[in-house]
């Protein structure tokens, strides 16, 4: 299978479904990702519901470069309602993968329980290694990247240490 055939499909795990990302999900992931303190690393501010709208059809409409794809998934609580989201931007030699999960979710493992479930799921998929980019100040993240199975290589983009894990 070449990279540009990837499609997000249903992850389950014990707790959660990664469910392909819709642009419907863009409002009830408003509220999700409204806390002003999940940019506190990356930048930016919380996207209201029109603007996250416009982000996700543009996600969901697929990278313009032939070469790699976008996979984005809203993670699910069993029970039901919206918790955060995970993605991968899986190229020829890699896939970059990325998770939120929203601020009263968080300290419950459900990062790390989504962030293993997505790497699992691409090494069944035939990607060969996975990277994520985490800010040396922010011990969660980078708690889900070792979690995953990544570690740190020491490089630094953007501010950013490059985690890394061949599959």
């Amino acid at each position: 299978m070449s990279d540009n055939d990837l499609r997000a499909e249903v992850i389950g795990t014990a707790r959660l479904e990664l469910l392909p990302l819709r642009v419907e999900h863009a409002e009830e992931m408003a509220v999700v990702l409204a806390d002003p303190a999940l940019h506190a690393f990356t930048g930016g501010s919380p996207d209201g519901p029109e603007a996250l709208r416009s982000r996700y059809e543009r996600m969901v409409a697929g990278s313009p470069d032939p070469a790699v794809s976008w996979l984005n998934w809203v993670i699910q609580l069993r029970e039901g309602c919206l918790v955060g989201t995970v993605q991968a931007t899986v190229g020829p030699a890699v896939a970059e993968i990325a998770w939120v999960v929203g601020t009263p979710w968080q300290g419950r493992g459900m990062a790390t329980e989504a962030a293993r479930a997505l790497v699992g799921w691409l090494g069944r998929q035939g990607v060969r290694a996975v990277v994520a980019h985490v800010h040396p100040e922010h011990r969660a993240s980078a708690a889900v990247a070792a979690a995953a199975g990544l570690a740190p290589t020491g490089e630094v983009h953007d501010g950013e240490i490059r985690w890394r894990r061949t599959l």
